[in-house]
């Protein structure tokens, strides 16, 4: 998920969790909860270190409790006896929250960062150092304004009734925001679990229903950001993958041809060299959905392999292997390159 997004989920996690707690405790659980998107950084190193970087080791749950520990200790333990680790319960006392719960809200922010980006596309291996397998559950956007809108409700909302019952003369009692704090995470878990319901419909309806390239052997459908009722769908099939789009609410009647139909190059030795590189090798690791294509050059030929998952899931990066062959079967180049909107560059 986007850094915003889980900024906002951090604070509200600080929150609920420790309400009373000073501006600096809450920026360390907000550094917690998104310390593991340095990994972007690697997009500006190379295409090949984005596809070996990018929500892998560190978006693990075990590179995270090693850093959350060491950000947490290192904070906790440098403002014992300051002021900052102290908060106000109305204007007449002060108590300390417990480290207990500073801890805690630490390791809640970063273990919902990395919860949330599993259940996006891009896949994330937070199964790490036991397993390098990408968990992608696509139930989520990239970016979800959704999410958003719940996430500021949180914070806000109970800032609104603040004012409110402020200028009424009412005494608030209870830690500022707390309940619409937990309230909002309430509601993130149950719009979640409604996007993984749905989700599930809309597996159900791709697999359920012929193509005329054959039967469907894999299939997947990606969440569009702006309603969780419409679902881009990958059909693949033996001769070819397919590219329509699911509506919950029209699933009785959905079309099977409505989307784009992309047909397989038919293997060939010119293509299982161009897989055989070492650029398709790291590519193919990482891909879900590859689709190759086969360009005829005056000196040889040109193959392209780009990962249909990517534009599926609204990605804004995206990596394709380029692979050239001259006429007798000898690689020239091969190179992970990026493109964005089929455009190279």
């Amino acid at each position: 998920m986007d850094i915003g997004t889980q900024g906002l989920a951090s604070l509200v996690v600080a929150r609920a969790l420790v309400p009373r707690a000073g501006w600096r405790a809450w920026a360390v659980i907000v550094v917690a909860g998104t310390i593991a998107n340095v990994d972007f950084f690697s997009s500006m190193v190379s295409p090949g270190a984005y596809l070996a970087w990018h929500r892998t080791y560190l978006h693990s749950i075990f590179a995270f409790v090693v850093v959350g520990v060491s950000l947490g200790g290192a904070y906790w333990f440098g403002s014992r006896g300051k002021a900052d680790a102290r908060a106000s319960w109305g204007a007449a006392m002060l108590r300390p929250y417990t480290g207990a719960a500073f801890f805690w809200a630490v390791m809640s922010a970063g273990l919902l960062h990395l919860a949330s980006d599993s259940a996006q596309s891009a896949g994330t291996m937070i199964f790490w150092p036991l397993s390098r397998q990408r968990v992608a559950l696509d139930w989520l956007p990239r970016v979800d304004p959704w999410i958003i809108a719940i996430l500021l409700a949180a914070l806000l909302l109970p800032e609104l009734t603040r004012l409110v019952t402020d200028e009424i003369g009412v005494k608030a009692r209870g830690a500022r925001g707390r309940i619409g704090a937990i309230l909002g995470l309430v509601v993130l878990a149950l719009y979640v679990g409604m996007r993984a319901d749905l989700h599930g419909n809309a597996i159900a309806t791709l697999q359920g229903r012929g193509y005329d390239t054959g039967q469907p052997h894999r299939v997947a459908a990606f969440a569009d950001a702006a309603s969780p009722f419409i679902w881009h769908g990958i059909v693949e099939t033996e001769r070819a993958l397919h590219e329509p789009d699911v509506s919950i609410f029209t699933s009785s009647q959905f079309d099977a041809d409505n989307g784009d139909t992309l047909f397989k190059p038919e293997p060939s030795a010119m293509l299982a060299l161009a897989q055989n590189t070492r650029a398709a090798k790291a590519f193919l690791a990482v891909a879900r959905f590859p689709k190759a294509d086969i360009e005829k050059r005056t000196d040889g030929y040109e193959v392209g392999i780009r990962d249909l998952s990517y534009a599926a899931a609204g990605e804004r990066k995206q990596v394709l292997v380029r692979v050239v062959v001259d006429a007798n079967g000898k690689v020239l180049n091969d190179e992970l390159v990026w493109e964005r909107n089929g455009v190279r560059r």
